[in-house]
Formats: structure tokens, C-alpha cells, sequence
């Protein structure tokens, strides 16, 4: 190791910010890869709709917990703990999914899946612990932008990984290796785990910078809980990040229902955005974190209008991704930035508990955004085809589920089948309450026959194919409309964010511009900001 890279506290800065940069892609892959084999995971696991969705959402829990969970350790057990709990949780969890692989069509196939993906997610919340106060000791001077710089690789390592997925799928065989198989799709994550271990592991990490300062670990704590701004930023974060996260869930379903490729818009959103994370200086520069988190307020509510105004149009759907891209690609790293600059006392602490409620709710707006999107898909649905659909379903299933109950005692024939009892089940549950709606008040109601509608469209029943193609022509436009319609609710909400960042920035120009704080050794005892 060369000794001009090392300081004279024994850090290599550069190799450990580019480990943690590498480190992100576990975590970025995770969302690109894992959500790519979805399907397969439901065929080889004989797995129901619901229990797919679980497994999906155990990545995003188990990253929130470990998020919450360690933020009031971690300025006691130091940075390299957190680091080498992300390395063992993303070997540990990928090693645990791909063993499933010995127990598929048993009912433990799914618990093994469930419990890899937890632990991946660990992983995940584990490096997002670790990197941020890491980059904000590493770069005192700079930190929002090395910030835009660290978080520029998770958009930038899904682009890498959905192309990866993509690639491999269309390659399939080579040889008496199947790289569209989940399997393939899962192992190529060890790659980036390897990588940042032997990177980050064997190096000297740098202290918080309220433990370089001396300031105890009590202080630190009661410092953050009791911060009317530190707080209120937390808050605010769970706001940013449901206006990333939740919108984002839903373009490429959105735009696909359109007949458009919503994936295409999307590789060019996030590739966007780690771009312009990338070359962040410029513009933190100019308009200083507060004005750059106004700015990027304004652009996501401008986006999502656009988004709600642009049906179909490849190029009027481009330009909306972009102007919603050069919002949302700065709150994450600016926001943490601004917690680190203006509030240091809150230090490593702040910033994790920040993430980690930010990711707990950003899962509600997805949730909500649908029940928008439900309540206004009669006004887009065909109702005398869709009543058709919903009574031939009510005639034919019946018999489906016979043949599911009967082959329920053979994994085999199940597997053959393509389908199990409680798949069927609840397509007839939902159809029944959505027919029973519509026939006792004269109308269809929007949560309860989209859910039927989608029953059907997933329950990947052979012999149901054509009924499936007629529930999804009427499916698609209104869940377009609906989502459509959602992405306008929302966008008000950014407006409230413009407003608060609107408010820090009038406040310190009057001030005489914007000023980071700066964390003293000896400053125990004494506010932040």
C-alpha cells in the first residue's frame, strides 16, 4: 500500500470511498436482479402472489430494521462494525436465497427465501449505516457533494444490474449453464460482495465525527431526540424519499399499462439520476443545499404533473422522467448532507435514523399511491366487458380449483399443474365480493374489481389463458388512468417540501448565505447548530 494515500491518522480515504461506493451495488442489484426473478421464484416454489410480494418486501424491512435498530450503537461499536455486519449479512443472506434452490416445491423452499432476503436487506441497511457518517468523516469540507458522489452507484448499480438481468435472460444457455436461470441471477451478487469485503475489510476506518470530537455517545442521542430541526428534517425525509421511492415503484407499471416501455423510461431515470449525483459540485455550489432541495421540490411536483398529463409519447414521457429525474436524484445524499453540515452534533446517529424511518415509511406511499390509482379506475373501465368477465369467471373457476384440491397431495402434478388451491382461491374470493358489489349497488367499485381483475391476470392458469388476455385489455388502460391520477394527488406534497427548504434558505441568506457547522473536539455540552 502506498503511503501517500494514507493520512497520518492511517486512513486511505480514496480506498475506502470507493469500497463503500462498490458496496452499494449488492444493495442496488438486490432491488434490479431480485425483482427480475420474481416470476420464476413463483413457478419453481409453486409460491402464491401474496407470498412473492412478501418475499419482495423482506429486502426493504430488513434493510429498515437494521437501519433503526443500529443507529443508537453505532457510534459506540465504530463504522468497521457496521461495514463488516453488511459483508457477512449480504454473503450470509445470498448464500441463504441460493440454497433454497435444494428445497424448491417444499413448503420450506419459501422460509428459506423469506429469511435470505431479510438478511440481504440487512446487509443493504447495514452499508447505508456505515457509508454515509464514513463519507461525511472522510470529506468534513465537502460532504454533501462526496454525498451525491456515494449515492450516485445505487442508481447507477440498478441500471448495471437490470441491463445484467436483461442480458442474461436473452443469452439463456451457454453450455450446460442457464444464465436466465434465478439461480445465476443471484450468484452474480457475489461478485460486488467479494469485492468491497477485501477492499474495506482489511483498512483502518475513520471515528464519527462526534466521537473524533469527544462528544459521548448519551449526548449524542438526547442531542438528536430532542432537536426541534433535527427532528423535523427526520420527518421530512420520510416525505423525500416516499416522493422518490413511491412514484418510482409505479412508473414502469404505469407506463407498461399504457403499451409503452415503461422499463426504458426507467433505465433512463435512474441512469439520470446517478449521473447527476456524480456532478453534484456545481450545483450544491451554486444554490447550496437548501436551495438545491427547493429546486429538486419544485422539479419532482413538475414531474409527477407531467407524468399524470402524458399518457403514451415516447418522447413527452423522456422529457417528464428527466425534469422528475433532476428532482429527486438530490434529496437523498443532499438531505443527509444537510444533517451532517448543520447539525454534526447529531452525528452518525442523525443520519441512520434519518435513512432508516425514511425507508420504514416510504413503503406507505407506495400503498396509498395504489389506493388513489383503485378509486379511480371505474371511471376508465369498461363496465359491461368487465361484468362479463367477472360472471365467466364465476362459472369457470370452480372447476379449476376442483383440479388444484385433487393434485394437492403430489408436488409433481402440482408442479405440472402450475398452480396450487390457494391461487385459485383467491381469484374466486375476489371475483365473488367485486360481482356481489356490482350486483347489489349497480356499480363497480375500483379497489374491489381491480383486485379481481388481477387475480385473474396473475393466476397463470393454462387453461384460463384467453380469459386472463380479455381481464388484462381491460385491466391495463384503467390501471393507467388510475395510476396516472395518482401521481397528480402527490405531487401537491412536494410542494409542501418546496415550502419548508424555501424557508431554511430565505433564513440563511438573511443570515449572510448558507454555513456549515463544524464539530470541535470539546464541543460536549454544546449545540450544534
Amino acid at each position: 500500500m502506498s503511503t501517500a494515500t494514507v493520512d497520518a491518522n492511517g486512513i486511505n480515504r480514496k480506498r475506502l470511498f470507493v469500497g463503500a461506493c462498490i458496496a452499494l451495488f449488492p444493495t442496488a442489484f438486490s432491488f434490479a436482479l431480485l425483482g427480475g426473478i420474481l416470476g420464476q421464484l413463483k413457478t419453481e416454489f409453486i409460491l402464491t402472489n401474496a407470498s412473492i410480494g412478501m418475499i419482495g418486501g423482506a429486502v426493504l424491512w430488513g434493510m429498515a430494521l437494521s437501519l433503526i435498530f443500529v443507529a443508537p450503537f453505532l457510534e459506540k461499536v465504530g463504522l468497521k462494525a457496521a461495514a463488516t455486519g453488511a459483508f457477512f449479512s449480504h454473503l450470509i443472506g445470498v448464500s441463504v436465497v441460493l440454497s433454497a434452490y435444494f428445497v424448491a416445491g417444499s413448503p420450506s423452499g419459501y422460509w428459506v427465501l423469506f429469511l435470505g432476503a431479510i438478511v440481504m436487506g440487512v446487509g443493504n441497511g447495514l452499508i447505508e449505516a456505515a457509508g454515509n457518517p464514513m463519507t461525511a468523516a472522510l470529506y468534513p469540507e465537502r460532504k454533501t457533494v462526496k454525498l451525491n458522489h456515494f449515492h450516485a452507484f445505487f442508481p447507477g448499480g440498478m441500471v448495471v444490474g437490470a441491463l445484467l438481468g436483461f442480458a442474461m435472460s436473452q443469452i439463456g444457455d451457454i453450455g450446460f449453464v442457464n444464465l436466465g436461470h434465478w439461480t445465476i441471477h443471484i450468484a452474480v451478487m457475489y461478485i460486488p460482495i467479494i469485492i468491497y469485503g477485501v477492499m474495506l475489510l482489511p483498512m483502518k476506518f475513520p471515528k464519527t465525527e462526534t466521537a473524533e470530537a469527544g462528544v459521548p455517545v448519551k449526548e449524542v442521542l438526547l442531542y438528536t431526540l430532542t432537536h426541534p430541526i433535527v427532528l423535523l428534517l427526520i420527518v421530512i425525509k420520510m416525505v423525500t424519499l416516499s416522493l422518490e421511492l413511491g412514484p418510482m415503484r409505479w412508473i414502469p407499471d404505469v407506463l407498461e399499462n399504457a403499451g409503452m416501455h415503461g422499463m426504458l423510461v426507467f433505465a433512463w431515470l435512474t441512469g439520470l439520476m446517478a449521473v447527476l449525483r456524480l456532478f453534484a459540485a456545481p450545483f450544491v455550489e451554486r444554490l447550496a443545499p437548501t436551495g438545491l432541495l427547493f429546486c429538486a421540490a419544485v422539479l419532482t411536483g413538475v414531474g409527477l404533473i407531467l407524468f399524470s398529463v402524458f399518457e403514451s409519447g415516447m418522447v413527452k414521457l423522456l422529457f417528464a422522467a428527466t425534469v422528475f429525474a433532476f428532482g429527486v436524484a438530490f434529496f437523498f445524499p443532499t438531505m443527509v448532507g444537510l444533517m451532517s453540515e448543520r447539525f454534526p452534533k447529531a452525528g452518525s446517529v442523525g443520519i441512520v435514523l434519518m435513512i432508516g424511518a425514511g425507508m420504514g415509511v416510504s413503503g406507505t406511499m407506495q400503498g396509498q399511491m395504489g389506493v388513489v390509482a383503485d378509486s379511480y379506475m371505474p371511471d376508465a373501465l369498461d363496465e359491461q366487458r368487465t361484468v362479463a368477465i367477472l360472471e365467466r369467471v364465476d362459472e369457470q373457476f370452480p372447476r379449476y380449483l376442483s383440479q388444484a384440491e385433487q393434485a394437492s397431495g403430489d408436488v409433481d402434478e402440482l408442479a405440472e399443474l402450475g398452480y396450487l388451491p390457494a391461487d385459485v382461491e383467491t381469484v374466486i374470493e375476489r371475483n365473488e365480493i367485486a360481482l356481489n358489489h356490482y350486483r347489489e349497488e349497480g356499480e363497480l367499485d375500483g379497489p374491489l374489481t381491480g383486485n379481481a381483475l388481477r387475480a385473474v391476470l396473475d393466476s397463470n392458469i393454462p387453461e384460463a389463458a384467453e380469459l386472463r388476455e380479455e381481464a388484462g385489455a381491460v385491466l391495463r388502460p384503467a390501471d393507467n388512468y388510475g395510476g396516472r391520477m395518482a401521481f397528480r394527488w402527490v405531487a401537491p406534497i412536494a410542494l409542501i417540501v418546496a415550502a419548508f427548504f424555501a424557508g431554511m434558505f430565505i433564513y440563511d441568506r438573511k443570515r449572510g448565505g448558507y454555513r456549515a457547522v463544524k464539530l470541535e473536539r470539546g464541543e460536549a455540552g454544546t449545540g450544534g447548530a
